[in-house]
């Protein structure tokens, strides 16, 4: 009884002798949905360098 309490006590928690390396693969995709009145898509297509 006296052998199982000293061995069951003892715990080791050590620092890993590399650094934690965290791979993260983020793709971020944007989407503009916009909508033109008439008169403004029209000013658009009569005059393409206005922009």
């Amino acid at each position: 009884m006296i052998a199982a309490v000293g061995l069951g006590g003892c715990v080791n928690v050590s620092a890993p002798d590399k650094p934690i390396v965290i791979n993260l693969n983020i793709n971020i995709t944007q989407e503009v949905v916009y909508k033109l009145d008439g008169e403004a898509k029209s000013l658009i297509q009569n005059n393409p360098g206005i922009f």
